[in-house]
């Protein structure tokens, strides 16, 4: 049997093991297993899972994941999520839609922790939708913001998504941190302003809530100081280079544990269950890191991205044009995968074409390294797409386990939002220098 021909068999046994139910970590490891073992042979296929199985346990950059989501989970137990969200609505939540925008700064402030969109959307959630419905917000509207709030945890460092990118593709995590800043915050005015216009299309979707006077926000504002001083210290660390993100994910960790302990909601059951909640999503991430190690090398034996790659490249496509094709793949498979298991399936095989492509030099990116970090960006953004687009919209079923709004209507509320990632989308892939302005300031 041909390399190729071997290759889109292990992809069909993939796909195949996805469509029963099967984690896709694990169904990766098994393709990747048997078409390892039929292309070289059985004992490199179990030496390749069980090297790179210790690989990813005994990398040491990879602890920046249990320790990020673990500074998150201390955040959302100790409350200080939901100052955080209070803050938020006393400075705007008078304005009409104020409790909406008091959610996405909200998601964006608690992003700046958790690194996770389940988690920001989990957490908020829980704050945000009994708050509206007091105010007589409409349902649909209430989780649409809810649910893309969320998505702002991958993008907004630290990011799972940017940490699985760097192990994929060998890149700088610290750079790829810098690189989300400012399109995690073009995404959040993206939301605000899908919020904006929608209010003032329909006034009664989301009317304006209580004001606070000077005094009160500033209160506010003073019991929120604990998680600006834990983003402040830790990605401001980064930047500056003075840690490592390794090190900002400890420092960020013991620092929410530090501020956590004088909180009466800080208990040792929260605590229990925030560790609980860590080494759950850490063991996941971990598994898919290791499943995509596994399964890499066994496309890399197919040959099928190289074959790919030529085949495109002696097409002579336009760069633009390929992207475009390439973008609109991702945002089709985000529609039924899951955002990660896509990412790990498909980037081994597109980065390649993307980089032969000439299209670094039709956007004006010089280095190769560049452009991997930007594409990073966009990857991600179209992460942050999958976690709201039907059927499969992880976040969706996040607000629909905090709420009993149905799910059509879930779907319903975050069209607005989904049109204004791609708008995002379409404004980070124009302008690329707003995803590689802070990693070049880096300091080293």
């Amino acid at each position: 049997m041909s390399p190729a021909l071997t290759g889109f068999l292990g992809l069909a046994i993939l796909l195949a093991l996805m469509a029963l139910r099967m984690p896709v970590a694990f169904a990766m490891m098994i393709a990747g297993v048997i078409g390892i073992g039929l292309l070289n042979s059985w004992p490199a296929a179990f030496s390749t899972l069980f090297t790179e199985t210790w690989g990813t346990l005994t990398y040491v950059e990879l602890t920046v994941i249990p320790l990020f989501v673990l500074m998150g989970n201390i955040a959302g137990a100790s409350g200080m999520s939901r100052d955080l969200y209070n803050t938020a609505y006393a400075w705007i939540g008078h304005f009409r839609g104020g409790l909406a925008h008091a959610t996405i700064l909200g998601c964006t402030g608690f992003a700046a922790l958790s690194g996770s969109s389940v988690a920001s959307a989990l957490t908020l959630g829980r704050v945000a939708l009994p708050e509206m419905r007091r105010f007589g917000y409409d349902s649909r509207f209430a989780a649409g913001s809810v649910a893309a709030g969320g998505t702002l945890g991958i993008l907004i460092p630290p990011s799972t998504g940017f940490i699985i990118y760097a192990i994929l593709t060998e890149e700088s995590v610290g750079r790829l941190f810098l690189a989300g800043v400012v399109p995690g915050l073009l995404l959040s005015a993206c939301f605000m302003l899908a919020i904006w216009l929608l209010t003032m299309l329909r006034p009664q979707i989301g009317p304006a809530g209580q004001r606070f006077n000077l005094a009160e926000r500033l209160r506010f504002l003073a019991r929120s100081t604990a998680i600006l001083a834990i983003i402040i210290i830790a990605i401001g660390g980064i930047y500056a280079g003075i840690f490592t993100p390794v090190e900002a994910a400890a420092v960020g960790a013991v620092l929410a544990f530090l501020f956590a302990l004088p909180r009466k909601r800080f208990t040792l059951a929260g605590f229990r269950e925030a560790l609980l909640k860590t080494v759950s999503t850490t063991v996941m991430i971990y598994f898919i890191i290791i499943g995509a190690s596994v399964f890499s090398p066994f496309l890399a034996l197919t040959q099928v991205p190289s074959a790919l790659a030529g085949h495109l490249e002696a097409m002579h496509l336009n760069p633009l044009l390929l992207l475009f094709l390439v973008l609109a793949v991702f945002i089709l498979l985000g529609t039924f995968l899951d955002g990660f298991a896509m990412m790990v399936l498909v980037l081994p095989i597109v980065l390649p074409i993307i980089e032969q492509s000439g299209l670094g030099e039709t956007l004006g990116i010089t280095g190769g390294s560049d452009l991997k970090i930007w594409f990073g960006v966009v990857m991600v953004i179209i992460l942050e797409m999958a976690l709201i687009s039907p059927p499969v919209g992880m976040n969706v079923f996040v607000v629909k386990g905090v709420s009993d709004i149905p799910l059509n209507e879930i779907y319903q509320g975050i069209m607005p939002f989904w049109l204004a990632m791609l708008i995002c989308l379409i404004i980070v892939v124009a302008l690329p220098q707003l995803s590689l302005y802070l990693p070049a300031t880096m300091r080293n």
